[in-house]
């Protein structure tokens, strides 16, 4: 959530600092600061709101030094204010921590700390950190030590103070006594090293590196780096030296600038096309002979063995989990639950055997997520991870990994993401069919065809993006709306809901529209818009139905169908007409008008788009 940003070279550490954190505003965050050591003094500067509140500061006090850290924070311990802000600093000024996660016990400890006379300034977790760091490090902070010692020193009593703590954390840590080096730790929360020449990075994210460098390090729960600028050296929970092989990013710092786009997330809604494109390319081949099988790992015996399938996630990737149940039920004859990680992990799951776990997530950092694959994990299953960010803690975690290639979304409101992951479920649920039997084999062949036209498709819907502003023109002053589907549009309609009320605060519910007759019709006014999913289905009639129910106590219909549909004109206020495609696809083509009807909204309520209140892009903490 909180984003983080490091730097030991032989350039002015704040440029570049501050350049990292912007490419990282997408995480979301309401204070920002940055710490730099510089002969021998540690200098700190902290403000609330946007970076540019922080880049106008820096310009007033400015700040020298090549060594540095920055951070973006999203308040849990205490609300937004300067004084809460991160880095945060020891009693004599010359530590200084950020941090991203939650330490669970920091009361206590803050308790033990203020006795023994330490002053806090902050109502957050984090500011035990410097403190504890301050304590192990004792006379050492006055005494005389070679630049070695200090390095060891301070790595010593960061691992020294992470044996106290209990919680999440990404954190990183400097101090004026060891003046070219960072130490560096993770449990639970992203944190990525990144490798230059004659300079070195950290990062909660991979954007904030691809400026400088592709060549990256992902540190795993319990390791640790200290680096200088000329070297990276990296160490085990116990201090052990271990080495670590770096991966190669393989799109640049370009792929996540707006392209000429008013907002970050009207980009990413364009991009799908593409992103589809990339989630399926050379994967639509049979599972024994095609990329798709040597990619993820997964066997038509594994598939021909497992008896039911548990999909884990949260948020959108939870809605398409619901779509991906649908899928794997009605066309591989596998028996299919789904659950949001939050619920699964904290209460006692019955995990039988020959159960594959899927656990879906953007970020692949989802903290919900994360540990409920490891529980299913624990009971002895076999997980798949479904996500776009490559090298990421929950694929690294799987025994078997679907990478959807849609490249980086920066917009918090996940758009491509969500459609890069519908189409790995229909993928692997055409090869689980074909590979149980359930789907003939001419099914098989037409689906992999209509998989194949779905870019196109996309291409076709996006036409629509001037009759959507038009439809957005009226309803950008609405209080409430809902949004009804049946089927496997069911959850299309509920992330359609998420989306508006995401971005444009507008309160918006998506509901089963068979569902209408158990309570949500007692929403319905005159005039108030309800949103159909009214596509070519197997229970179209019944949902027709349902709209009529709407229109019958004073709803204003905005419906989407089927090119040639001619049902819904007349009956509905406006009617959005999609290109034809199978149902079982359908969620695909017909979350795209929703994402573009909530981004309309919210541009023209004057929302940040990118960055809605409250919200962040990668929950890595509860």
């Amino acid at each position: 959530m909180c984003g983080i940003v490091g730097y030991a070279g032989s350039k002015q550490a704040v440029p570049i600092l501050l350049e990292g954190l912007k490419r990282l505003e997408y995480r979301g965050y309401d204070s920002a600061g940055v710490a730099v050591v510089s002969g021998g003094a540690l200098a700190v500067a902290r403000s609330v709101g946007k970076l540019s509140s922080l880049d106008d500061l820096l310009s007033r006090r400015p700040m020298d030094g090549f060594l540095g850290l920055g951070h973006t924070r999203w308040a849990t311990h205490g609300g937004p204010s300067e004084a809460n802000a991160h880095p945060h600093v020891d009693c004599a000024g010359r530590i200084a921590v950020i941090h991203n996660g939650i330490i669970e016990n920091y009361m206590p400890l803050k308790d033990g700390l203020a006795a023994r006379g330490h002053a806090f300034t902050s109502a957050t977790d984090t500011e035990v950190l410097p403190h504890l760091i301050e304590e192990e490090l004792g006379d050492r902070g006055d005494l005389p030590l070679g630049p070695g010692l200090a390095e060891a020193a301070l790595a010593d009593a960061v691992r020294a103070v992470l044996r106290k703590v209990r919680g999440a954390y990404a954190l990183a840590a400097v101090w004026t006594r060891a003046p070219g080096v960072i130490v560096a730790a993770k449990k639970d929360s992203p944190l990525v090293v990144g490798l230059g020449e004659s300079e070195n990075f950290i990062a909660s994210d991979v954007p904030a590196l691809l400026k400088h460098t592709r060549r990256v390090v992902y540190l795993e729960d319990g390791e640790s780096a200290v680096m200088t600028g000329e070297r990276c050296a990296f160490y085990d929970a116990l201090g052990g030296r271990i080495e670590k092989t770096p991966s190669v990013i393989g799109w640049d710092s370009a792929a996540a600038e707006k392209n000429g786009f008013r907002h970050f997330m009207l980009k990413e809604i364009h991009e799908q096309p593409r992103a589809v494109e990339n989630t399926l390319r050379g994967r639509v081949y049979p599972l024994d002979e095609g990329r798709f099988g040597r990619e993820t790992g997964l066997t038509p015996e594994l598939l021909r063995s497992a008896e039911r399938v548990h999909i884990l996630a949260c948020g959108t990737s939870w809605h398409a989990g619901i779509v991906g149940k649908y899928l794997l039920e009605r066309h591989a004859g596998l028996s299919a639950q789904v659950e949001t990680a939050s619920e699964f992990r904290y209460r006692r799951p019955v995990l039988a055997p020959n159960t594959l776990v899927i656990a879906i997530s953007q970020s692949g950092e989802t903290a919900d997520t994360l540990a409920a694959a490891r529980l299913a994990r624990a009971a002895g299953l076999k997980v798949l991870s479904i996500g776009n960010t490559l090298g990421a803690a929950i694929p690294r975690q799987a025994d078997f990994n679907f990478h959807t290639h849609c490249g980086p979304e920066c917009g918090v409101a996940s758009t491509k993401a969500f459609a890069g992951q519908l189409a790995a479920l229909s993928l692997l649920t055409l090869h689980a069919g074909a590979a149980r039997g359930f789907m003939p084999r001419e099914e098989a062949r037409e689906w992999g065809a209509e998989l194949q036209s779905l870019p196109d498709l996309l291409r076709r819907t996006l036409g629509l993006d001037e009759a959507i502003r038009e439809i957005a023109r009226e309803l950008f002053a609405a209080r409430h709306v809902l949004y009804i589907g049946r089927g496997v549009n069911y959850p299309t309609a509920m992330e359609g809901a998420l989306k508006l009320k995401e971005i444009s605060y507008i309160h918006a519910e998506g509901f089963a529209a068979g569902e209408m007759k158990h309570g949500p019709l007692a929403l319905i006014e005159p005039g108030m818009p309800v949103v159909a999913i009214a596509t070519r289905s197997d229970v179209l009639e019944k949902t027709l139905s349902n709209i009529e129910e709407a229109r019958a106590r004073g709803a204003r219909v905005i419906a989407l169908c089927t090119e040639g549909e001619r049902r819904l004109h007349g009956k509905a206020a406006r009617v959005l007409e999609l290109p034809a495609v199978g149902e079982h696809l359908s969620p695909i083509l017909n979350i795209l008008p929703l994402q573009l009807l909530a981004y309309h909204v919210a541009d023209l309520r004057g929302c940040d788009v990118d960055q809605p209140r409250n919200l962040a892009k990668s929950v890595t903490v509860e």
